[in-house]
């Protein structure tokens, strides 16, 4: 009986001490504050950064502003009294957000800028996608539909903006129009979809197509615009094709488009590494250890820290989707999340 009980307590011990690591210590909570849940790419956003956080041994929590910026700036102060490990923040306005990173950051919390940079005050790190960058591919996609409808580079585009207080849109805007001013046979008729609505896209395209029937390329900063114009082109009598589309985030709506002929192009913004490259810092930022400018691979992407006056930032490309690889699972538009694992920068 001795023997017995002596081999069923090793056998608990073993399986136990087998068992420890799937239970193990949590880091601390990250809380993620994300400005709306209105578009896929909020809603992408919230399912990566739970994932890679997780894999790197945060708990994750995330709260969703609804695109108001004193309802964010309330959750903010909320937080700041939870002590959490982290803030990660995605601002509905990045000048209103200023006060709220710095009243956490002096409670010794380490704020991330998520998406949406703030240049105005220091945060402990900013993942962003190449948003200009974007703008200069977008830039290179729109030549080649316009030289192939029109024989040469030449036409009128509409750019449908986001929010005119989202740097991600002004970035996209200033690199679109930097490129295309090689080519001054093109016109570019720029509108803000104001707070990012898809109806004040509908609505933009509805009017700038009345105004403006000769309307080469309509140019969206986010795939769920493009739906809305999408929307006021077929209440207009339009069909796929006739004029040509294109958007800048990569969504499922944005790729669905390009399957059914509406789209010629997406941008993609990289939702998986911008998420990924958070949680392969995480501790770093937490332990406020230094953050060093270089060259790092983020789920395959070659990405780039460099330490601006607002703190250490790394910068992630996107890539150009079109009918030929839009089946193609390293979009994030496929919802197909990476199975790599992420490791944390040592």
């Amino acid at each position: 009986m001795k023997r017995i009980l002596l081999s069923v307590f090793g056998f608990l011990a073993l399986a136990i001490a087998t068992l420890t690591p799937a239970f193990a210590q949590s880091k601390g909570t990250v809380y993620y504050l994300v400005p709306t849940l209105l578009d896929e790419f909020q809603t992408g956003s919230v399912t990566a950064l739970e994932l890679f956080l997780k894999q790197v041994g945060y708990d994750f929590k995330s709260l969703n502003a609804d695109n108001k910026t004193d309802g964010q700036q309330s959750q903010m102060n909320d937080v700041i009294a939870l002590k959490p490990a982290a803030i990660v923040l995605a601002a509905v306005d990045f000048n209103a957000l200023k006060p709220s990173v710095e009243a956490a950051r002096a409670a010794g919390i380490p704020v991330v800028e998520f998406d949406r940079q703030i240049t105005s005050t220091p945060s402990d790190f900013t993942s962003v996608a190449g948003t200009v960058e974007i703008g200069y591919v977008a830039a290179d996609q729109a030549e080649k539909v316009l030289k192939a409808k029109n024989g040469a580079v030449k036409g009128k585009i509409l750019q449908v903006l986001g929010d005119p207080g989202d740097p991600y849109t002004l970035d996209i805007q200033k690199g679109f129009e930097e490129k295309m001013k090689a080519f001054p046979d093109v016109k570019i008729i720029s509108l803000p979809a104001m707070q990012w609505e898809a109806s004040n896209a509908g609505t933009i395209v509805a009017d700038q197509m009345l105004a403006n029937p000769d309307i080469d390329l309509i140019f969206s900063h986010a795939a769920h615009l493009s739906v809305a114009g999408v929307a006021s082109l077929e209440a207009a009598g339009k069909k796929p094709g006739d004029v040509m589309m294109m958007s800048s985030n990569g969504a499922p709506v944005g790729l669905d488009l390009i399957r059914k002929g509406w789209l010629n192009v997406e941008v993609e913004q990289p939702l998986y590494a911008q998420a990924a490259a958070v949680a392969m810092f995480m501790d770093k930022i937490v332990k406020k250890e230094e953050i060093k400018p270089g060259e790092y691979e983020v789920l395959g992407l070659k990405s780039t820290v460099t330490k601006e006056a607002w703190g250490p930032n790394i910068k992630i490309p996107g890539a150009a989707i079109t009918k030929e690889n839009v089946d193609n699972p390293a979009f994030w538009g496929n919802q197909k999340p990476p199975t790599e694992t992420v490791k944390p920068v040592e």
